[in-house]
Formats: C-alpha cells, sequence, structure tokens
C-alpha cells in the first residue's frame, strides 16, 4: 500500500472522528448562515479539513456543494465573498446584535460585550476582498 508522500492514511476510527467532527462543523457553520453571532467561514473550512482526512467522497461533497463549495473555494482561493453576500451579513448581524441586546439582555456589560463583537465582525467582513462574477470570468478567458 504506498501512500502519497505527506499524507498518512488514518485508521477507520479517526476517519469516524473526522467525519463526524466535519458534519458537526458544518452544522454549526450552516447554523451560522443565519445567526450571525456564530461564525460561518471558519466552521467551514473547519468541516473542509475535517472531510479531507476523514472521507474523500465527503470533502468532494462539500467542495462541489450548492450552497458552500464556492463560498469555501473563493475564501480559501483569497478571492472573498459578494457585495451582496456581505450587505447580507453585516444586515442580519445588525438586525439580531439589536434584537439581542434591546429586547433580551438587560445586563449593559453584555450589551456592550455584544455590540463591540457586531462592530468587529462588521470590521472583518468589510476588509474581507469583495468576489466579483467577472473575476472569474477574467481568469477563464
Amino acid at each position: 500500500m504506498n501512500q502519497p508522500e505527506g499524507r498518512r492514511r488514518p485508521s477507520s476510527l479517526k476517519k469516524a472522528i473526522f467525519i463526524v467532527a466535519g458534519t458537526i462543523s458544518l452544522g454549526l457553520g450552516a447554523a451560522g448562515i443565519f445567526l450571525p453571532i456564530l461564525p460561518t467561514t471558519p466552521f467551514l473550512l473547519l468541516s473542509a479539513a475535517c472531510y479531507y482526512k476523514g472521507s474523500e467522497r465527503m470533502h468532494r461533497w462539500l467542495l462541489n456543494n450548492k450552497l458552500f463549495g464556492s463560498y469555501i473555494r473563493n475564501y480559501k482561493e483569497g478571492k472573498g465573498i459578494s457585495q451582496a453576500g456581505k450587505v447580507f451579513t453585516i444586515f442580519l448581524l445588525w438586525i439580531a446584535i439589536c434584537f439581542s441586546t434591546l429586547l433580551m439582555v438587560n445586563n449593559y456589560i453584555v450589551q456592550i460585550v455584544l455590540f463591540s463583537i457586531a462592530i468587529a465582525v462588521t470590521i472583518h467582513v468589510i476588509t474581507l476582498p469583495t468576489f466579483r462574477k467577472t473575476q472569474s470570468l477574467e481568469q477563464k478567458g
């Protein structure tokens, strides 16, 4: 059994653990699409890494998935996220933060922490590269 250089074959138990971890991470990443406090990208990237170690089939499925595939590839290749994705993310973030802090949380310290997180996430999203479809067309042509 010759293995490619640099990639060891994990045991069946390790593969199963990577698949379970990847699936949990994928679920958290998917939830992060709708819950702005939960980061989507790190969980999706963790899922891709876990699936890479645990199952070539699951890794391929994730990278070719309609919802997550292009998001992961664009981020990994440094292309960023679309302008619409940025606007949608920031909009949902601030709706959730305002709803939580003004209507659900009565502790000023927690409110300040939540608003600080929202500001940090907003800055992060704004500073990410903006992916434009013309970028991928120019690269093909």
